[in-house]
């Protein structure tokens, strides 16, 4: 049998304030959403994340004057999922065979990133004895697991079907031979009911809980990022600690209340989304205001703040409201 896909109007009194084709598009988006097919838009959204995050890895490895040539991975596996992610939204081919690869790729490189970075934090004079100062002396630590997600992104969006694809619901079937034969039954069959969820947008707790980790490393990033120069601004800079952790709670608490899902996680989701955008304005307009200002955007660009890592909580922000939108397995 096929199932309905519960569909969830816009209120009738908003619908009369809003222009037609307006509310029409938003009900399409939503619906593609709910039924899993956006793969197009979520391969553009991670090839815009995969750029940003190596632009700002490879300013923040430019300042450790790539001391490693470990340090270049993640400049080059961001490009590459950039350039796969926007394959992905012109070719079917792309999207199953190109953007999987890089993606899985960024996503070990991030962890192992995060294991250099707590290696380079216990490097320094007084090691993890010291933990305040040289966490906030060190690498950052949470950065090349924030990069990571990007990888976790195109892993999902290489599983989701086109926009164009057929609404009936896809059939549960169960691959023979080649590598499923090779692992083990319970696993396979797992792994196969897990795509067959993402492919009909039925995956709301897994990209909730993900929303959530991100927004809590990101406030985390936040907080002694902020603390290197006293909480100078205080509303402005503490608000995406604040954030992070209510995101977080959100997120998990996604798992067990569908209330929350529908109230708590996209009200938090857009807190962080605008928060966000405004704490890079406000990098930016800092950067700007260095000595030099834009007669010197390299340097201020590398030992100002750093310019896109408010965009990380945007980005969390951005998938804790798609993940309101979606489908829950059960």
């Amino acid at each position: 049998m096929i199932d309905t896909i519960e569909r969830r109007p816009i209120p009738s009194a908003l619908r009369g304030l809003l222009p037609r084709a307006v509310t029409h598009e938003g009900i399409v988006v939503e619906q593609h959403i709910r039924e899993g097919r956006f793969q197009r838009s979520l391969a553009l959204v991670t090839a815009f994340a995969s750029l940003l995050g190596g632009l700002e890895v490879t300013l923040e490895h430019y300042r450790g004057s790539y001391s490693q040539q470990v340090m270049y991975t993640p400049v080059f596996l961001s490009a590459a999922l950039a350039v796969a992610g926007v394959g992905a939204a012109l070719n079917r081919w792309a999207a199953r065979v190109l953007l999987p690869v890089a993606s899985l790729l960024l996503l070990v490189d991030g962890v192992l990133g995060f294991y250099f970075h707590v290696r380079g934090v216990a490097r320094k004079p007084g090691g993890w004895r010291v933990p305040v100062m040289n966490v906030i002396m060190g690498p950052p630590l949470f950065a090349p697991l924030l990069l990571a997600l990007n990888g976790y992104l195109g892993v999902i969006a290489s599983l989701l079907r086109r926009e164009d694809d057929p609404t009936a619901r896809m059939p549960l079937d169960l691959p023979r031979g080649g590598l499923s034969g090779l692992r083990p039954r319970r696993v396979g069959h797992e792994g196969i009911v897990l795509e067959h969820r993402i492919r009909e947008g039925r995956f709301q707790k897994n990209l909730a809980v993900a929303a959530g980790f991100a927004a809590l490393l990101s406030g985390l990033e936040a907080l002694y990022s902020h603390y290197k120069n006293n909480f100078t601004y205080p509303v402005e800079q503490w608000s995406p600690v604040v954030l992070g952790p209510l995101l977080c709670i959100a997120g998990a608490g996604t798992l067990w209340s569908r209330r929350i899902a529908h109230t708590l996680l996209p009200l938090s989701s857009l807190l962080a989304l605008l928060d966000g955008g405004l704490g890079f304005f406000y990098h930016v307009r800092g950067a700007l205001r260095r000595p030099g200002g834009r007669k010197l955007p390299l340097y201020n660009a590398l030992y100002g703040p750093p310019l896109f890592v408010p965009l990380l909580l945007a980005a969390s922000g951005a998938m804790g409201a798609l993940a309101s939108l979606l489908r829950r397995a059960d």
